[in-house]
Parts: structure tokens; sequence; C-alpha cells
């Protein structure tokens, strides 16, 4: 069985004590793999190589940073078929996804990161004839970056390139659910010679590895993405130390439906802003508000097209859903369809766990789920359930929908299907999410900004949002007479 490494000082090494967690396929419920059980002791390590690293990373030109980032994503683009099954197989998704989304999102990241930090460029205010300010950005130093399990090395280079592209040397940790990718990403970097030190990947539990990140005093930022109960325990440990904090958290994103829609774009956008990624991904539309003039047309549309989308072997091109990354998130999701129903939920199609035959039989896999009859303000409908649920209601005026897209606490994403213009901008502009749709879902530009309101995060991610928190801006004023 195949026992991942730690990637500290530029090399591959076993953690210190020796100790290991086991990795699960997740179609087939077994395990696959042994994952570092890394600790403060193993922490201490990779901070200690990455504060060595940094003097001289922190000042080597951008173009040479950029050409060695292009490198790793020109490593990864070859070996695509590797990452896009290992992928598949670590986190449960299809192949499909994988192929589509995540690892052609990993070497965009890296390209893009690789190319912004050439066009870079600081700001200057002119004083009339007294003086002229100019702002002077610097790396941080040592930074922290703990990603999820959902989208494993999309969201994992979503936070390394911006920190390394900056000149700042890191020290990460990917999820101790799905390690499989970072840990081949290791291996691209030591190809594509990356200075040792200037990444290190330290692999283990979040409550040893990962706090042990998040309180080292010689860590001076944390990127997160994860779930806001963990974002909030972060924040405890690394606000009273005053570190930098970008934390993207979760989401219980309002899809809102008027009857103006272009029906057919609609209605296949929803089937896979509701499932893709087994409804495994923070931007998801879980709670669907529908005009009531078409409230019936779109129920009935919707069951349809839903019921023929069924789980099915990750390794299969023609899967479209996977298995669920774990057997507790499983339960969990599982939990919650039971208590939809306790609410006064109808389950209209899914609502169980399937079981697929062969080798597959044990794997964790659950029928995509549509409910119905439920308040709006009820447990189902303001807790993140991240996982293929989606409930359905009825609204009559843009006030009432308004009301109830705002009730959680949560402000990530959504989508708002009108061919009304006007309409469209005024819901944009009170609708209390940091990720506007208008008649589309997932579609991203890397320039923008990326992140939540409420309790979904603090700061933004993407574009030169992503490189100003990974830098100290300083105010020079120069006196002219």
């Amino acid at each position: 069985m195949e026992k991942l490494e730690n990637y500290i000082n530029g090399k591959l090494i076993a953690p210190l004590k020796g100790k290991y967690i086991d990795n699960y396929h997740p179609a087939t419920g077994k395990v696959y793999s042994l994952i570092p059980d890394s600790d403060a002791a193993d922490v201490q390590l990779a901070v200690d190589a990455a504060k060595a690293a940094f003097p001289a990373w922190s000042v080597t030109p951008t173009e040479k940073r950029s050409k060695i980032m292009m490198k790793i994503a020109s490593i990864i683009e070859r070996d695509m078929k590797m990452f896009v099954e290992a992928e598949s197989k670590d986190n449960g998704k299809s192949v499909h996804t994988a192929g589509m989304v995540d690892i052609p999102r990993a070497v965009s990241n890296m390209e893009f990161f690789a190319t912004a930090i050439m066009h870079y460029a600081a700001e200057s205010h002119i004083m009339e004839d007294t003086a002229i300010n100019y702002t002077m950005r610097s790396p941080i130093g040592v930074v922290g970056c703990i990603s999820p399990w959902n989208l494993p090395l999309y969201l994992f280079t979503w936070k390394i390139a911006p920190a390394i592209a900056a000149g700042n040397c890191v020290v990460a940790k990917p999820s101790e659910v799905t390690p499989m990718t970072a840990y081949l990403f290791s291996k691209a970097c030591i190809e594509a010679g990356l200075p040792a030190g200037v990444l290190n990947i330290v692999h283990g539990l979040g409550g040893s590895c990962g706090q042990a990140i998040v309180e080292h005093p010689e860590v001076k930022a944390i990127s997160f993405t994860g779930g806001t109960k963990t974002g909030a325990a972060i924040a405890a440990t690394a606000a009273p130390m005053f570190k930098k904090l970008s934390l993207e958290l979760g989401g219980k994103n309002p899809n809102i439906i008027f009857a103006d829609c272009d029906f057919e774009n609609m209605l296949k956008t929803t089937v896979q802003s509701s499932f893709a990624n087994q409804g495994e991904i923070c931007l998801c539309g879980s709670r669907i508000f529908v005009e009531r003039p078409i409230y019936e047309k779109f129920k009935a549309a919707f069951v349809e097209r839903v019921s023929q989308l069924k789980p099915g072997n990750p390794a299969d091109e023609k899967t479209r859903m996977g298995a669920i990354v774990s057997k507790p998130h499983m339960e969990k999701i599982l939990s919650y369809i039971e208590l939809a129903q306790q609410e006064g939920g109808k389950v209209l199609c899914g609502g169980k766990r399937a079981v697929l035959d062969g080798d597959l039989k044990d794997g964790w896999f659950i029928e995509p789920t549509i409910i119905e009859g439920l308040a709006y303000n009820c447990r189902t409908n303001m807790e993140e359930i991240f996982g293929p649920v989606v409930t359905i209601m009825p609204f009559d005026t843009e006030e009432e929908v308004l009301t109830m897209a705002n009730s959680t606490m949560y402000g990530l994403a959504a989508s708002v299907w009108t061919e009304n213009l006007t309409r469209a901008h005024r819901m944009a502009g009170k609708i209390q999410s940091g990720i506007i749709w208008i008649n589309c879902w997932l579609l991203r530009d890397l320039r923008t900004p990326f992140g939540g309101m409420k309790s979904s995060g603090v700061g933004r991610e993407g574009g030169f949002e992503a490189l100003r928190f990974f830098t100290e801006p300083k105010n020079v004023c120069v006196k002219l007479k």
C-alpha cells in the first residue's frame, strides 16, 4: 500500500514520528493508501525550511518566479490523465468532472498568477507641487495555506500560486481526506526546479497539523477554505496574533427563478448547479426559489431531469455523478434528508443511499434528492448540507424572495434567472452574496474577486485581490521641495 510523504525543504520525507492515517477510496469504501499523520514537529521543520528560503525567494526576479510556475503548470498538463484519475479516485468525483473542471483549473491557477505577477504595478499619488507618494508592496514572509477536500488540487493551487508568485514561502496543508493530488503536485514542484523551502506540503489532521500551522508565530498569514465552524476556530487563534486572514467558508446559496426566464437554459443549468460534484461545491444552489406561475411546470421538469441522473462508477467516462467523499459526510447528508422529512418536507425524488454492484457495493453514494414543502427558515434551509440535496419553494414577489434568500447566516453566491434587465440589476444589488450570477452559474473569470459576506468568510481571493493579500503595502512619501 502506497505511503504518501511530506514535501519539506525540497524533498519528500516521512513524518517524524512515523505515524500514518488511512486514506479511503470513496467509491469502494476501502483504504487504498496511507498519509502522514504529521504534527507540530513536522510543521516546525516546514517553517524552518520556508524561513530559510524566504530571503532569496523574496528577491528572486518576478520573471524567474513566473517561469518556474509555468513549468509546474506544464508538468501537470503533461500528466493530466494521471492527475485526473488520482483526483477521481481520491475524492469520489467522476473522471469527467476532474478532467473538465478540477485539474484544468489547477493548471490555469498556476498560469494565471505566473503571468499576473509580471503585470502587478504600484500606485502613486501626487500632492500637487509638494510631494509624491508611491506604494511599495513586499511579500509577507512565511504564510500558511489550508485547503478543503471538495476541489482538492483546484483550491490548493488557488492559494499557493499567488502566495509564491508574490515572493512568499508557504507551509501548506491539503485536506487529510483528499491528499493524493497535492502529493503528486509536490513531485511536479521538484521536477520543475522550485527552490527548496519555497513550498512545503505537510499532511495530517486539522486538529494537530493544521492547528500547528495556524498558531505558529513565524507564520504571518493564513489562507483557509473550509467549514464556517473551523474558520471561526482559526480566527480565534490567529486574530489575537494579528495574522492576516483570508477565510472562504460555507454557503447556502439561493437560486432565484423568475417566470420570464429562458426556461430550457435555466433548467439545464439548475440541474448542474444543484448536483455538480455531488453537490459538494460551496457555490452550488441548494435553495431553489421559483416564481409561482411556473412553479408546477418547473417542478415536473426538474424532477424528470434529476431522476435520470444516477450515481455511478467515478472511473467511467460516462458517469456524471460519483461518490460522496467520506462515510461520515455521507451519513451527515442522509441525516439532513431525514431531518427535512421531520420538518414536513416531501421527497420528490432520491432521498436514499444508492447501492451499486460489484466492487462498488460498499461505496458512499447518495441519490440526487429534491425536497419541497419546507418553510424557508427551517433548519434544512438554514444549515449547509454540502451534498446532492436541494429544496424547492414558490414565491410571489421580489420582496418575498429577497427575504427568503437573505435569511441565512451565509452570503457566498446566488443565481438569478430573468430576461428583465432592470430586475436583474435590482436583485443583484439587494441579494446579500459576494457573487451573483445572472442567467448562468459557475462562469468564472480569474481576474475577479471571489468571496462571501456574513458567515461565508472574510476577505477575497482571485486576481490582484489575492496578490494584495499576500503582500504588505508600504507608503513612501517624497517631499519635492
